[in-house]
């Protein structure tokens, strides 16, 4: 009963400081082991349904680097709240009997799940925006979404704790993975669910290909357009023009620039009369259009997040609804 009783207490403080992040000092010094527990076994809970078959005690313990002691506390806390009901079957295992995912959240140490996500200027954006808040209030979790531009920007956020998960393309995530950034993809929604894929576009039609001598827009905050612009005017003289995205296309009709690579997407929606044509770089054909799969990243070191999201967002049902906004079936919301 003592330990139920400070594990109430702890549950308290948590609600008040965990929104400044699990890895803050201010949580190192309020939460005690016991809140500790419970939140990260909140957590897990959520990405299971009634039926389940949970983790030992000693799995739980030694993945959460706690003691035995503290991990059948935080689950008698949380059976003695309602948020669950287990059933012991003997050499069979704990099951969950019965889940109540609202005390669950209220004890996970999330006020809300936060995403970052492109701005959304075009329809394929606009429809996968619209599935994740009809994905979210189907899951009955609260769910605010940012949009935020360049991936090196999303990454740099989420890295320091201002969103709980980021949208990006596989290719980007791949990129910062290698480079050794403390995040992790959870999922994939597939090809063509990010972009439509990249062409070259030119202001003059004259042109098919890029040459020696031209202006190429480039933006380094964008890790697509900035990798797949360096493959395609490789071994060429050009001059780079530092824009950000949202100025290249205006600085292609104001003939500016010469050429830029683009999202193909924003171009087919504004019917723009601009000629584009394909990359030809072999290093650009290598990428397997990962620059067309949208994947959802987290930072791993963000306790329970993934399973979380596994929850809540159906892959299909997303999909479905960006299809549907790119049809014209349904207006975006977001």
């Amino acid at each position: 009963m003592l330990n139920y009783l400070k594990t109430c207490a702890i549950i308290k403080i948590q609600h008040i400081v965990y929104c400044m992040g699990e890895n803050s000092m201010i949580d190192r010094q309020l939460l005690t082991k016991n809140g500790i527990a419970v939140l990260r076994l909140a957590r897990e809970f959520l990405s299971l349904k009634s039926g389940d078959r949970i983790e030992t005690v000693g799995d739980y313990a030694e993945k959460m680097n706690l003691g035995r002691g503290t991990i059948q506390s935080a689950m008698r806390y949380l059976e003695e709240t309602g948020a669950i009901r287990l059933e012991a079957r003997g050499h069979l295992g704990t099951y969950i009997e019965k889940i109540d995912y609202k005390k669950l959240w209220g004890v996970s140490g999330l006020s809300s799940i936060t995403g970052v996500m492109p701005l959304p200027y075009s329809r394929r954006y606009e429809g996968l925006a619209t599935g994740l808040y009809k994905a979210f209030e189907k899951a009955s979790i609260p769910f605010n979404m940012a949009y935020l531009r360049g991936g090196y920007n999303r990454i740099e956020a989420l890295e320091q704790g201002k969103y709980d998960f980021a949208v990006m393309s596989k290719l980007a995530a791949d990129i910062n993975i290698a480079e050794g950034r403390d995040i992790a993809i959870i999922f994939s929604l597939g090809k063509y669910s990010y972009v439509k894929g990249h062409k070259v576009l030119f202001a003059d039609p004259e042109y098919r290909e890029i040459t020696d001598g031209m202006k190429v827009a480039i933006d380094n905050t964008s890790i697509d357009h900035y990798v797949l612009t360096r493959y395609e005017c490789e071994g060429k003289s050009v001059e780079y023009v530092q824009l950000s995205y949202n100025q290249i296309l205006k600085s292609l009709l104001e003939k500016r620039i010469d050429a830029a690579v683009w999202n193909i997407d924003e171009t087919e929606d504004r019917n723009m009369n601009l000629p584009y044509y394909d990359l030809t770089n072999p290093k650009v054909l290598k990428l397997n259009e990962d620059d067309t799969e949208a994947v959802f990243v987290v930072k791993k070191t963000n306790w329970g997040v993934d399973g979380v999201l596994r929850h809540a967002i159906d892959r299909q049902f997303v999909l479905d609804v960006q299809r549907q906004v790119l049809d014209g079936h349904i207006l975006p919301e977001y």
